[in-house]
């Protein structure tokens, strides 16, 4: 099974999604064609109504304990529902990578 396969699929076994978008953004990156590295998640639940960012941030952690030793990086934006809507419905773009130029 693919890594963004399993990282998406435990996040959907242990909260109640309301939307998530997991993009493999490895090929952004300095790294070989087809690589499952570097990710960004987009995850609203309302599993984060009421807890701070470290808070929200250490709810996937643990939850994605073990995919987290198979990835280099992850980019989280996480949000209760009612932030979500408040932000209607949109997440911030990644930055580009210091060495994803370089790539060949």
């Amino acid at each position: 099974m693919k890594v963004q396969d399993q990282i998406d699929q435990r996040i959907k076994d242990e909260v109640r999604v309301h939307h998530i978008t997991l993009e493999n953004e490895s090929y952004m990156h300095n790294v070989p064609e087809g690589s499952e590295s570097h990710f960004k998640l987009v995850l609203v639940t309302d599993a984060f109504k009421g807890k701070r960012l470290v808070q929200r941030h250490q709810l996937v952690y643990g939850i994605l304990k073990e995919e987290m030793t198979m990835i280099h990086a992850l980019a989280m934006h996480l949000y209760s529902i009612e932030e979500w809507e408040e932000r209607n419905a949109l997440a911030p773009s990644s930055p580009k990578c210091h060495g994803g130029e370089n790539k060949k």
